[in-house]
């Protein structure tokens, strides 16, 4: 089942998330079987603001553990995180559900 992760930098966070991205990188190519999309929120400058990430996992439970093991959590960079179960509609402009 996919699961959307939702997350939003603190105001201050940048420095921190740059430092932290080699480290998250790493997590997440070893998720890439898993991830359907994964990419940063901009804001109007183009910088990074916070992220959304959807993930194959088998409840919810599950993708909130796989969520909290981000390590921008350790950098401290995330202000608010949600999960949501999510259903794909379309891709690449072809319905699919």
């Amino acid at each position: 089942m996919l699961f959307a992760i939702v997350s939003h930098d603190k105001p201050d966070a940048l420095e921190r998330r740059l430092a932290a991205r080699p480290k998250h990188l790493v997590w997440l190519e070893a998720a890439a079987p898993k991830l359907a999309y994964v990419g940063p929120f901009l804001d109007e400058e183009g910088k990074q603001r916070g992220s959304l990430v959807v993930v194959d996992q088998p409840d919810l439970d599950a993708a909130r553990s796989f969520a909290r093991q981000d390590p921008f959590w350790e950098a401290d960079v995330f202000a608010t995180q949600t999960v949501h179960p999510f259903r794909e509609v379309y891709r690449d402009g072809v319905r699919v559900g």
